[in-house]
């Protein structure tokens, strides 16, 4: 069964494919998964396999191990390039996010003013107020759209919402006026019993329109690169990534790979 589950609130700092040195922050249960999606890709496993009945670190604890991790780095002359909300799920259904993030940009501030505050989220939170007020602070505000076709996010990503549309998300998107990056996982493979693969020209011209209709200031592509919970899963290949990048790049909007 695959699973990597962070069992701190701080991690790391550990090599990021797309962010570079990065301190993990995970406010999330340690020792299980919290998240508004269930991806078939998703390193910490499937949801229903790491229940947890722990309780969410609260906002003073995670400020005393995120001041108390960089005073060590300090010392021991380390660097980082960002500080990355991610860990054991959706960071932003912490109830005290917005003022995780004050804190973090605090403790940034004093101790590693050159580092990055990064979110990487599902953005199914994005419509509440102060996940949208905090996330417009961070330097970057990642946020996933795997397919533009509501049929293929709900086999690839499984959102727990049967309220989630494509439209309000686009919409959604639209609010923060570019300042955001666009996150998008390609992959390949079977299902329960069906075909995934968000790589066919229906799907590339139909995320294209939404990349477009959003203008975020970055789209980032990327394909599997660890164990998945769904065995039936491939990456996809390089060449293929750099195609549908040079599409995007053509709509004026920087592009990374990660293969």
């Amino acid at each position: 069964m695959s699973t990597i589950l962070f069992h701190e609130i701080v991690f790391g700092p550990i090599h990021s494919r797309r962010l570079g040195t990065s301190l993990g922050m995970n406010l999330l249960p340690y020792d299980g998964k919290l998240c508004s999606f269930d991806c078939i890709y998703c390193e910490c496993g499937y949801n229903d396999d790491f229940r947890t009945k722990t309780k969410l670190p609260d906002r003073d604890n995670v400020k005393a191990a995120l001041e108390d991790k960089l005073i060590r780095l300090q010392q021991e002359e380390a660097s980082i390039d960002v500080i990355t909300f991610a860990g054991n799920g959706e960071p932003t259904m912490h109830p005290e996010f917005a003022g995780i993030i004050d804190d973090t940009i605090e403790l940034r501030d004093k101790y590693f003013p050159n580092a990055k505050i990064s979110v990487l989220s599902n953005a199914m939170h994005i419509s509440k107020e102060s996940v949208f007020e905090a996330l417009k602070k961070v330097d970057n505000n990642i946020l996933k759209l795997d397919s533009a076709i509501l049929d293929t996010v709900r086999l690839i990503d499984r959102p727990n919402a049967p309220s989630y549309t494509i439209e309000k998300q686009v919409e959604l998107f639209k609010q923060f006026d570019g300042e955001f990056i666009m996150q998008t996982m390609f992959v390949r493979g079977s299902h329960n019993g069906r075909i995934v693969d968000n790589t066919t020209e229906e799907e590339i011209s139909a995320w294209l329109e939404a990349v477009k209709a959003t203008s975020p200031k970055e789209v980032m592509i990327y394909t599997i690169d660890r164990e998945t919970p769904e065995k039936n899963l491939d990456k996809v290949p390089l060449e293929d990534l750099k195609r549908i990048g040079e599409r995007v790049e053509q709509l004026g909007i920087k592009v990374s790979i990660s293969g």
